[in-house]
């Protein structure tokens, strides 16, 4: 589908970006945006993070009539493509008159949700972006310490208010403004380029397909991310959620061990908005949408990831059990999300172990759905394997030389060094330019937004 010249004119003017943008310098962005238009924008503090960092909303003006869009950045904070899409789009917005009239809403635009995690990933920021040195400096929290997974849920036997301040500043705006679009601005690592809809949207859906390969991202057509989703169209699937992967899950005698809550999806869905979550890769590789035949059975490549996660969950596991007692900060955010991790890779190798066995494993595996098991268990190793290396070096920070802990860093270091290897031969993956990734999560805001101005 060939994309309307507006469009492609908006997508073609995002700039080059050397590094991605750290907690100041986006503040730094919303408040100039506000200083240059004060006749049409507000910078107002919505809420207060759990570290004490302001979060900031910037409000800009429609119509009297025109409905609400809220976007946001860093709903996870090891994702930040989204900040530097958040401050694109202001800066459009603020700019253009005639790109404000053509989407028709009033926008209320957060760069950063989750300020406390984003410092804890600045050290990979300004690159390189390399595997390696982005492992070692990662950080995502613990399930319940996520912006995006601490709504209010209660379905059947699974409970979950313990609601963030993030959270909770994003549900207020919410129920204020009773949004017709929300745009939460996530990314992936590997693969290609893949969305989620809360609702079917065809009128949209081919727009956004064909978004990426403008700036020659493939779409990701590999195995989803979780197996419950929903394909309700190449690479865009049904928005997740935590209510479906129950009955998913429980469905199969799996047991239930989330221990986070739902969804912005499911939480502005009350008010019928559609929500529209931007997947992208850091690398890619011309196997993200390869849909030919690899030679291998989809049962053995889903119990390869199987073993590969039982693996990485037993070394997490058995790390946290060797030094449980002799830890100085235990409830570090390092602690807390190697805890979590641990339990999800071992549920994650539960789930995968039973679905090799299925009868529709019984069938050979497309070249994308093997690369993409093996960038996830490469993705997973690297990244929970680097939160425990820096939980144990946080412990040797403060003065812990305790026997265990010295032992256990130096176990995690050499496990985490042959990930490393391994990793170095896998794949054909190329770095993607941040410049494509801006421009293909803000082509995607602006088709979405258009796409309900114009129904």
């Amino acid at each position: 589908m060939p994309l309307p010249d507006w469009l492609l004119e908006e997508v073609d003017e995002v700039g080059d970006r050397a590094a991605f943008a750290g907690v100041d310098e986006l503040h730094r962005g919303l408040r100039a945006l506000a200083d240059r238009y004060p006749e049409i924008t507000a910078l107002t503090r919505v809420g207060t993070s759990r570290h004490g960092e302001p979060l900031l909303c910037l409000t800009i003006d429609g119509a009297p009539d025109d409905p609400a869009a809220l976007v946001f950045g860093l709903p996870h904070p090891n994702e930040p493509i989204g900040g530097l899409t958040a401050l694109h789009l202001a800066a459009r917005l603020c700019a253009d008159a005639g790109l404000r009239a053509r989407l028709r809403h009033r926008w209320r635009i957060i760069a950063c949700i989750d300020p406390d995690g984003l410092r804890l990933n600045e050290g990979w920021l300004a690159g390189p972006i390399t595997h390696e040195h982005y492992a070692r400096h990662f950080y995502r929290p613990a399930g319940p310490d996520q912006v995006e997974w601490t709504f209010p849920l209660d379905y059947k036997d699974a409970y979950f208010d313990a609601v963030l301040p993030e959270t909770q500043a994003l549900m207020r705006l919410i129920d204020a403004d009773r949004p017709d679009l929300v745009c939460s601005l996530h990314n992936s690592e590997f693969g290609g380029v893949y969305y989620y809809l809360s609702r079917a949207e065809p009128a949209l859906h081919a727009t956004l397909q064909a978004l990426p390969g403008h700036v020659g991202l493939p779409l990701d057509r590999g195995e989803p991310e979780v197996p419950y989703l929903v394909r309700v169209d190449d690479a865009i699937f049904d928005g997740p959620s935590t209510c479906r992967a129950y009955d998913y899950l429980t469905g199969r005698g799996e047991p239930w061990t989330n221990a986070g809550g739902d969804s912005t999806s499911s939480y502005a869905g009350r008010y019928g908005a559609l929500t529209l979550v931007t997947e992208l890769p850091y690398w890619t590789s011309p196997a993200a949408d390869d849909r030919s035949p690899s030679g291998t059975g989809y049962g053995p490549a889903l119990a390869a990831h199987a073993r590969a996660l039982t693996d990485l969950s037993t070394v997490l596991a058995d790390t946290l059990a060797a030094v449980a007692g002799d830890l100085m900060v235990p409830d570090s955010p390092f602690w807390r999300a190697s805890r979590s991790f641990a339990v999800m890779m071992a549920a994650g190798a539960r789930s995968a172990r039973s679905r090799s066995t299925a009868p529709e494993a019984e069938r050979v595996a497309t070249v994308a759905e093997v690369a993409s098991l093996t960038e996830a268990t490469q993705c997973f190793r690297l990244r929970y394997g680097g939160i425990l290396l820096r939980a144990l070096d946080g412990e040797l920070a403060v003065g812990n030389t305790r026997p265990s802990v010295r032992a256990a860093r130096a176990r995690v270091a050499a496990r985490h060094a042959e990930w490393l290897a391994a990793d170095a031969g896998i794949g054909d993956h190329r770095p993607v330019p941040i410049r494509d990734l801006v421009a293909t999560q803000y082509g995607a805001v602006l088709a979405a937004a258009e796409h309900l101005a114009v129904r």
